[in-house]
């Protein structure tokens, strides 16, 4: 089930909203129905997964309680290595257990040895969200950040809370602790979350649907129809499909949560605004960078090593893992390797060069390396990532593949509000549609009814349409 569909617009979301707010001020019975409703909503996706799910947070909570107990240091690190364990080894197994075994049968296979029989494994959906909001409770609880959640659900509810539980964002225990078992609900907050939500379904539903449709016509074209002009298009489809995806259903996460008093943080800072490679990944998927940097690059030592060798090797190894957080594929280890090579390079010489060049320059050269990058993002076979990239650059062929009026207005629309705020006017508008604080009576009904208007606009075309991907579900 994703949130773009009919069976959670017309059915789930009603129906869980209806009685979540007939419990009026019982906060405990709120929890106990978001966790019931998070248990459906996953079952609903992969049925043969939720009982792992639900085991593995269970014994995690008792042994994070074991941890916040235990009376001495090492018994402490003990119950967190075991904690770290069960849950980085569930998703070594789920994620990259395929990818490792399919290593192997390929180097047997050049030595002339039986490769090893193997059946598959299904990734369950959303893993990697989960894991790393496991990984920040039991971190934060062993640091003394925050005590841990004294009752089973409300644990539960946390980690498996249908809003972000399948693609973020990310959120560090020690943010949200509080607001689980105290928590302010007003009615501006849920007039609010309504209008988030819609605004992110729109940008899901509206724009990426339209150009998730492009991109996959031109980046699954045969090689010798590919144009020098197509490519491009094809991957600035792709380039702007999978912001509006990700920033979309981030919007909605928010939404849901603010309805339910709930504050997530933000993910998204408009990314392609960025002047450099180092500011583009401050304002991208911003909760995964929070993550990495807590919990990765400074307990590597950050910016504080003896050596400036050993800090580019840290910041390469980050994003190489991010890479490999993204998918088990070398792909994205390619990806991850790209941005980290050029975050070093800014560290040497990069970020201080193109701020001299200034605003324009600056953002159109970091908006060209964004895209060079998807494109191994997004194609899983590195020949073919290799030969789009090549007829990127061949300036052979001006020809231009047909695209429906519909498909051309969008992708100028999703150009426009991706670089808008590079203007006076574009922060303006944008401080108007999400500033939520000091709003008046009348700007709020105004709001509301914009939120309804594009809440039936993308009803509609849901009904109509039967392509609506998450690109994002799949990590």
């Amino acid at each position: 089930m994703v949130f773009s569909s009919s069976l959670f617009l017309l059915y789930f979301l009603p129906a869980f909203l209806v009685v979540y707010f007939v419990l009026g001020k019982f906060t405990a019975l709120k929890n106990w129905w978001i966790l019931i409703a998070s248990i459906g909503f996953y079952a609903w996706g992969a049925p043969n997964f939720i009982f792992i799910l639900l085991l593995s947070t269970i014994i995690d909570f008792y042994l994070v309680k074991q941890l916040y107990l235990a009376d001495d240091q090492k018994r402490k690190r003990l119950f967190l290595i075991i904690s770290l364990a069960i849950n980085l080894g569930l998703l070594a197994f789920f994620k990259y257990a395929n990818f490792f075994i399919d290593n192997v049968n390929d180097v047997l296979h050049a030595l002339g040895i039986h490769r090893v029989a193997w059946t598959k494994i299904v990734l369950p959906i959303g893993i990697s969200f989960y894991t790393f909001q496991t990984l920040t409770y039991s971190i934060d609880v062993y640091r003394g950040v925050h005590k841990p959640l004294a009752k089973l659900h409300n644990y539960l509810l946390y980690i498996m809370s249908f809003p972000q539980m399948i693609a973020g964002p990310i959120v560090r225990f020690n943010t949200i602790a509080d607001q689980i078992t105290d928590r302010r609900e007003v009615i501006d907050d849920k007039l609010f979350g309504f209008y988030r939500f819609c605004i992110g379904l729109a940008k899901k539903v509206l724009i990426s649907n339209v150009l998730g449709q492009l991109a996959n016509e031109i980046m699954f074209l045969p090689a010798n129809e590919l144009t020098f002009m197509t490519s491009w298009i094809g991957i600035l489809a792709y380039t702007f499909q999978i912001y509006f995806d990700f920033a979309g259903y981030s919007d909605m996460a928010i939404g849901l949560g603010k309805m339910m008093g709930f504050s997530f943080p933000e993910n998204f800072n408009n990314p392609y605004n960025s002047r450099s490679i180092t500011e583009f990944w401050r304002r991208w998927h911003m909760t995964l960078g929070d993550w990495m940097k807590n919990y990765l690059y400074i307990p590597l030592g950050g910016s504080k090593v003896n050596s400036k060798y050993k800090l580019f090797f840290n910041l390469w190894l980050v994003f190489l893992i991010s890479g490999l957080w993204h998918g088990a594929s070398w792909n994205f280890v390619i990806w991850g390797a790209f941005h980290g090579f050029f975050l070093i390079l800014d560290r040497i010489f990069l970020k201080k060069l193109l701020d001299k060049l200034g605003t324009i320059p600056s953002v159109l050269f970091t908006f060209l390396v964004v895209v060079i990058g998807w494109v191994f993002f997004s194609i899983d076979n590195l020949d073919r990532a290799w030969n789009y990239l090549s007829k990127m650059f061949s300036f052979n062929g001006m020809e231009i593949i047909e695209m429906s009026n519909e498909a051309v207005a969008i992708f100028v629309l999703a150009a426009i509000i991706s670089f808008a705020c590079l203007t006076k006017v574009g922060r303006y508008l944008e401080r108007f549609i999400y500033d939520e604080e000091n709003v008046i009576l009348g700007k709020q009904l105004m709001l509301t009814g914009f939120g309804c208007i594009l809440f039936l606009l993308c009803v509609g075309a849901i009904t109509g349409e039967g392509f609506n991907p998450f690109i994002y579900f799949r990590f």
